[in-house]
């Protein structure tokens, strides 16, 4: 008895994993796009926080590689540097050699935006409450959105980034405010609604289902390798069916929208400065075998459109005698 017993159990757990795994199958469905259009990422403070000159960073990825889709930030302590007190030299620069050369641009907006340490905050509103804050954010989406409106290069506002990943960096970011992510995305859209705009999540942590509601487009990232200092190198485990999965999920859950992999890291994963690490760690972390695996990965993953995550690092160690990621950089943008 026991044993027919035992018998009818194991065959009813086959028969529902089999039904989990055929589900998975039929929800990761999707052809790998025939082609691939790809951007990067640019980032003025991580430039200079590699000693580099941002400003030929920026001109080497536009003249160099060939980049015609870009992902610049228009960081809060950059645009207002004092209290009521707005600077855009830069910002201004960035977005005119983009139009010069006929690049596309996603402009990301709000206090948290990419780059360590997620949240920027100027220095004169960080003794401010969250109330105070949110009330010269407001000022400030509005100041930067008003401005830029009528600039053709921008395709997508971006607000915050990866919003819904509160795990990661809560000491600086804190608790995810839902209501003041949706005033912020109300107030893009008021002041230029002809204009989408795109939301974030994390590929590897996040859920997407709050992300994928709250904007027009979606973005996500993907992050292959990764460190952890108690166990030393973690490599993803998820599949690129993964994404596909979550891709088809979403759209039958809450409907289709344009989708884009935002952020896939090519840059090694570290625990200090860049400039403070090793060569030989860095490259470690992130050689080119590894550069080309995360490439080929991503090609499987479902996204035709995808943003590459460290250009200012390729630049770097190029000047550091390692040409081989600019190079290899070089190559792929010549295939779009």
């Amino acid at each position: 008895m026991m044993r027919q017993l035992l018998h009818k159990t194991l065959k009813i757990f086959a028969w529902f994993l089999g039904g989990l795994i055929l589900l998975f199958l039929l929800i990761s469905y999707g052809k790998d796009p025939e082609r691939i259009t790809y951007g990067v990422t640019l980032s003025k403070y991580y430039a200079e926080e590699l000693g580099l000159p941002w400003r030929d960073v920026f001109v080497a990825v536009l003249d160099e590689l060939k980049v015609k889709k870009l992902r610049l930030i228009a960081y809060w302590p950059m645009v207002e540097p004092e209290r009521g007190s707005f600077d855009f030299a830069d910002l201004d620069w960035e977005l005119s050699e983009a139009k010069k050369r006929n690049a596309g641009v996603i402009l990301v907006v709000g206090r948290r935006v990419p780059r360590w340490p997620e949240c920027h905050t100027p220095r004169w509103a960080q003794g401010l409450s969250w109330d105070e804050q949110k009330a010269e954010l407001r000022l400030y989406l509005a100041t930067v959105v008003e401005r830029y409106k009528t600039h053709d290069e921008i395709v997508y506002w971006q607000v915050e980034n990866e919003p819904f990943l509160s795990v990661f960096a809560k000491e600086h970011c804190g608790l995810l405010d839902q209501d003041f992510l949706r005033e912020e995305i109300g107030l893009v859209r008021g002041i230029d609604p002809k204009r989408p705009v795109l939301v974030t999540d994390s590929g590897n942590l996040g859920l997407w289902s709050g992300a994928w509601r709250a904007g027009d487009a979606f973005g996500t990232s993907v992050y292959l390798y990764l460190w952890n200092p108690e166990i030393g190198e973690v490599k993803s485990f998820y599949l690129p069916s993964f994404y596909k999965a979550k891709k088809n999920l979403m759209t039958l859950a809450h409907g289709f929208k344009p989708s884009m992999l935002i952020e896939l890291s090519l840059e090694p994963w570290l625990l200090e400065p860049t400039v403070n690490a090793p060569l030989e760690i860095q490259l470690d972390r992130m050689g080119i075998d590894k550069f080309h695996e995360v490439i080929g990965f991503a090609r499987r993953a479902g996204f035709d459109e995808q943003y590459l995550w460290g250009a200012e690092w390729w630049y770097y160690m190029r000047g550091n005698g390692h040409p081989e990621f600019w190079e290899a950089a070089k190559d792929l943008f010549a295939e779009t």
